[in-house]
């Protein structure tokens, strides 16, 4: 092998790892987060902040890329196409059998060559490197990037000027400096990391619950009227304390012979102090001011308003002012990570399977547990209920009685039992048929 040709190969391989660099820092770039950039200019590290400039405003560094790649590409087409197919040929012409066809060979041959190493090496190789780690990758081939570009500035000029004019005869906006990311990206990204083992189980659930606070109502969350426990001012100091004897709770309302006159909550440890003092017993003095929230504000509204005011707990009233429930900072907690049960809900709990594969459930299971029961998305009216209970009186179409059911999805859902007017209890039951009621 002579000089010349060892030195026309040398220079292809070199013209093909240059345009594998070009390919390497194009994607590397474009690939990037600005998050993630954002995080290596904090860390002090050199050529994140032209990377994220030119994450910003790429066409400069598309036109630089797409440049060099096409000079090289020309360049290697010249060198293989002539230099290296004629040497190949005059190997090849003693050969018997191809001497006439040495050329057209020579020339086959070659193109195969260089096409095979200008893909493997020169595309994907580099780009694969670039989709492992691209935010470290770009920044370090920011600032040769960035170098070219100014050499190359006249013509990228030309370049980017034509882009945005043909960008702007399709309609399409040249600015790509606002990348969205939506929800379900970022829940496509937790469900990833959750089955490549970076985040646990219980995490993505609590982000996405943390997705669905949002567009949560608190009447979703409280605890309805019928079961509040509450003080009356006007009760004799024993009754009132039996009252808070017999409850597991320790923050209770205080109305005026009824809870729509609410006078403010009370703390059992107030009381305390309060009998510790040996003053005469006032509940309406030792009651603190309520906070009234709509029972149509968001979770996460609410959740502000107990940030601001220091308080955990608030009533909730309709649109006619009327108290319809209660909702602690403990509920929107439990919204976020799952129920936590007290020792009766453990030794009671809402969900129960029974041998023959049927559920009895409690009547106040929340709408997106029994959702999840149900392996549904969506319940018909949902908006007009809240509660499995709910579900079944909406359903029904009139006031309940042990042993009416309905049908829907399949599944059929009987009322085994009764507290007063509230549905206490179903019983959920697979069925074959469609969505009906009866």
């Amino acid at each position: 092998m002579n000089s010349r040709l060892l030195f026309e190969i040398i220079l292809l391989f070199l013209l093909i790892l240059l345009n594998g660099l070009f390919a390497l820092a194009e994607l590397a770039i474009v690939s990037s987060r600005r998050e993630r950039l954002q995080a290596l200019i904090d860390d002090g590290h050199p050529g994140a902040v032209i990377a994220l400039r030119m994450l910003q405003e790429p066409t400069a560094l598309l036109s630089t890329a797409q440049v060099g790649i096409t000079l090289i590409g020309i360049l290697a087409g010249a060198f293989g196409g002539a230099a290296l197919t004629d040497e190949l040929a005059l190997w090849l012409e003693p050969l018997p059998g191809v001497g006439p066809y040495s050329r057209t060979i020579a020339l086959i041959i070659v193109v195969g060559a260089i096409t095979f190493f200008s893909v493997v090496l020169g595309e994907l190789v580099p780009k694969r490197l670039a989709l492992r780690n691209p935010e470290r990758i770009a920044a370090s081939v920011a600032r040769p990037m960035s170098l070219l570009a100014t050499i190359a500035r006249p013509v990228v000029r030309v370049l980017t000027l034509a882009t945005a004019f043909f960008l702007r005869l399709l309609g399409v906006s040249n600015d790509v400096s606002e990348q969205v990311v939506t929800e379900e990206e970022i829940k496509l990204l937790v469900e990833q990391g959750t089955r490549s083992g970076v985040f646990e189980e219980a995490e993505r659930v609590m982000v996405e619950s943390i997705f669905h606070l949002g567009d949560r109502r608190l009447r979703s969350l409280m605890t309805p009227r019928t079961e509040l426990v509450w003080l009356d001012v006007n009760d004799a100091e024993p009754t009132i304390r039996e009252t808070i004897s017999q409850s597991p709770h320790t923050r209770f309302p205080v109305g005026d012979r009824t809870l729509d006159h609410i006078v403010g909550f009370v703390h059992t440890k107030d009381l305390l102090s309060h009998s510790w003092a040996a003053a005469p017993f006032d509940l309406r003095a030792i009651a603190q001011p309520p906070l009234l929230l709509p029972e149509s504000m968001l979770a996460l509204r609410a959740l502000e308003r107990f940030k601001e005011t220091g308080v955990q707990g608030a009533l909730l009233v309709d649109e006619f002012g009327g108290v319809e429930g209660m909702v602690t900072l403990f509920d929107i907690l439990e919204a976020i990570v799952g129920d936590i049960p007290s020792r009766e809900e453990i030794a009671a709990p809402p969900v129960v399977r029974r041998d023959d594969g049927s559920y009895l459930v409690e009547g106040f299971l929340d709408v997106e547990d029994l959702k999840a029961l149900l392996a549904v998305d969506e319940l018909p009216g949902e908006g007009d209920f809240q509660t499995l209970g709910g579900f079944v009186l909406f359903r029904l179409g009139r006031l309940p009685r042990a042993g009416d059911y309905v049908e829907w999805g399949g599944y059929r859902f009987e009322i085994v039992d009764m507290d007063g007017n509230r549905i206490d209890k179903v019983l959920i039951d697979r069925r074959d048929g469609g969505n009906q009621a009866v």
